[in-house]
Order: structure tokens, then sequence, then C-alpha cells
């Protein structure tokens, strides 16, 4: 077990590497802390997804490791080791060159990530700029993956602008253009949370099949569990800007240990075998990240919350092999077995 908690998925070093990363927003009203201690492992060819609900900061996370942040961005603390290296410490230049070679993302909109007044081709030509190729080689090489990501008669195709696509062709677009370059670590920023059920289907067994092809790591955002079951080998579970239980996505999903996996899985749609008319939910609302806070960020939420919830901040308790998890009920069941 390693002195901060995490446990080494592999004997290699992990692929990225982010360690007590801690995020503010100015705004007028104050400091909005949006990611507070947050730290994970992306190990090399694996498929981690991050999971929880809307404003948990799953999305801020994938833009922070990218390096595309607003003006009002504040890191305060923490590395994001990148092949050994600290994103945060290199210079703008060096950090640049590293995007759309090594570093890769898929945008969660794919009506907006392409540019409307430029053909599909000279944005795949441009995304090869680290290639020392011909423009006839490059071309092809987009004509190619447009085929691998089945766009249909892509020679014809690649001459076309994005309006002229539906949106599960242009999200196909999308991940072609991302995955050309081959990089070491791909993000997907809910890549498919605009398109219907039978397109997302497509889209996660078409992402599963790339990665395993071109063996690159993927950071996996999304908030749709059966998604995340399918594609991934580990999973983060995030809450108001916290990491709150992470692990093998078969123990998360069979063991959950926080009662805030818990509640999200219990809302699962999947998981309901009896038909209802009411969607279950987890009660309250995800609290304000302006100022700082005392105990168990889920605390409020939470219906087995106890008076050192409220006051203290828990800290990860392996709770299997390679999961832990940040709850006051694990330690207190700890001093019950000793």
């Amino acid at each position: 077990m390693r002195r901060d908690g995490l446990t080494q998925h592999t004997s290699a070093r992990p692929l990225l590497e982010i360690r007590g990363l801690d995020l503010d927003f100015g705004t007028p009203r104050g400091r909005i802390h949006a990611l507070r201690n947050v730290s994970l492992d992306v190990p090399v060819a694996q498929v981690v997804g991050i999971v929880g609900e809307s404003g948990s900061g799953k999305s801020t996370l994938a833009y922070t490791v990218m390096g595309l942040l607003s003006e009002n961005a504040d890191i305060a603390a923490g590395s994001i080791l990148f092949e050994g290296r600290d994103l945060l410490k290199m210079a703008a230049p060096a950090r640049r060159n590293l995007l759309g070679d090594r570093l890769s993302m898929i945008f969660q909109d794919p009506m907006t990530a392409l540019n409307p007044v430029r053909t599909i081709e000279n944005q795949m030509i441009d995304i090869q700029h680290h290639e020392q190729r011909g423009w006839g080689e490059k071309r092809a090489r987009a004509i190619e993956m447009l085929h691998r990501v089945g766009i249909p008669d892509p020679q014809s195709r690649i001459d076309a602008y994005p309006h002229q696509f539906s949106g599960g062709m242009r999200q196909r677009i999308c991940i072609a253009m991302a995955l050309l370059v081959r990089p070491a670590l791909l993000i997907a920023d809910e890549p498919t949370t605009a398109l219907d059920a039978t397109l997302e289907v497509q889209i996660i067994h078409l992402l599963k099949d790339l990665q395993k092809e071109i063996g690159c790591s993927i950071l996996f955002v999304s908030h749709h569990l059966g998604a995340v079951a399918e594609l991934c080998d580990r999973v983060v579970v995030m809450y108001a800007g916290e990491v709150v239980e992470h692990g093998a996505v078969r123990d998360i999903f069979h063991n959950p240990c926080h009662p805030y996996t818990r509640a999200l899985l219990e809302c699962d749609p999947g998981r309901i075998r009896q038909t209802t008319r009411t969607l279950p939910t987890i009660s309250g609302e995800v609290p304000s990240l302006l100022g700082h806070k005392k105990g168990c960020i889920f605390s409020a939420r939470c219906p087995q919350a106890f008076d050192r919830c409220v006051h203290e901040i828990p800290i990860e308790h392996p709770t299997g092999l390679e999961q832990t998890a940040r709850c006051h009920l694990l330690d207190e069941e700890r001093l019950v077995s000793v």
C-alpha cells in the first residue's frame, strides 16, 4: 500500500498520476473549491472511468489535465504527472506540444467540437501537424481512420463540412481525429451524452475496439454507469470535487463501500428489476463549493451520517486489494473488528 492511500495496480508506473490536486475558481462571490485533494492513477493501456452527478468535478478534472482552463482558475496544490513529467511545472510551449500528440481529447458535444466553416479533410490534416508526412499521406491516413470508425464512403465524405453529417457521424469523426495521432492518453469527456441509446452502444464498442488496437490509455468521463461498466477497467467515484471511492470496475459495481457510491448505483435505471413510474433519486442537492467545508462533503445527504461525519474529514480506507473509500463508517467498522 502506498503512503498516500492509493494502491498500485501494476508493477509498472502509471501513465498518469494525479496527486493531491486542488483547483479553485475565483468569482465575485468568493473562491469556488472545484477540486479538493484529488488523487488517481491511469495505468498504461487501461481505461479508467470517472463517475458522479453533475457538478462533481468530472469534466473540470479532465480539462485540468489537458490544461484547458479559464483565466479565473487557480491550481492551489498538487501535481499531474504524465509519463513521469509534471504537467503543471512544464513551460507552456512544451505542454502545448503534447496536445494532439501524446495527449488527445474527445469533447462532450460533437455539434460544437468541429469547426463549421472548414472541411473535415482540412481539420483532420491539421490535427496531424506533429507528423513529418506529406499532404497526400496525411489525407490517406485520415480517410483510413474515417473508414475505421464507420464513416461510409470516406473518400468523398472527407470533403464535406460538419453540418452535412448527423450527430452520431460527427462524434465518430471526433473520435477519428482524437485517435489519428495515436495518443498515449485519450481523455473522453462524456462522448455519448448527445447521442441516443443505440448510437451510444455503438460508440462505446468502437472506443473499446480502437483502444485495444492502439494500446492507449483512456480517462473516460461519464454519468452513464452502464457505459462505464462496459468500457472501463477501473472506476473513480467523484462527489462535489472529491474522490470518495476508487477501485477495479468489478469491485466497485459488486461491492460499493461508500454510501454515495451505493446511492449512485441504486439510481441506475439498468439495475431496476421491477416496473415503476418513479425513478430512484438521491435526496438533497450537491452542496455549494464556495468557502471551506467541515467534515464529510456527503454528510448532509447521507442516511448513515453521525456526529463525526459533520466535524471531521474522512481519510481513505482500503476496502479490498485495489479498492479504497473515504468514509468514517469504514473506520468505525475497523475499530469494532479490532
